[in-house]
């Protein structure tokens, strides 16, 4: 059941890119080059076993300083596997869900 993947595409030297990664890419008019910024540049969240690297108006206004133009991907999140596909690509400007959660622990009942 694993994904079709594109190797031919330079995203990044250490990640490939699937073809369900690449519909979205089209169909939401990201650039390869923009990807590729949204890795550089972007946050680091692990969430439920994937890498998600997330540009947002912190990481704007951060790099803003040194010359570097993130405007046009403010909101892009990129989603990894651990084995260096990308998953998917989407805009959300909600980051909430990349916080990490604090896990409950249920008590018992003996």
């Amino acid at each position: 059941m694993g994904a079709a993947v594109q190797h031919n595409l330079d995203i990044h030297r250490d990640y490939d890119l699937s073809r369900h990664a690449w519909k979205r890419m089209s169909g939401r008019g990201l650039s390869p080059s923009a990807i590729r910024r949204v890795i550089n540049f972007g946050r680091v969240a692990y969430v439920r076993g994937a890498t998600i690297y997330a540009v947002g108006r912190k990481e704007v206004e951060r790099f803003e300083q040194d010359g570097i133009d993130l405007a046009d991907v403010e909101g892009v999140q990129v989603v990894c596997s651990d084995s260096g596909v990308i998953m998917t690509v989407y805009r959300n400007h909600d980051f909430r869900g990349l916080r990490p959660r604090r896990r409950r622990y249920r008590r018992r009942s003996w």
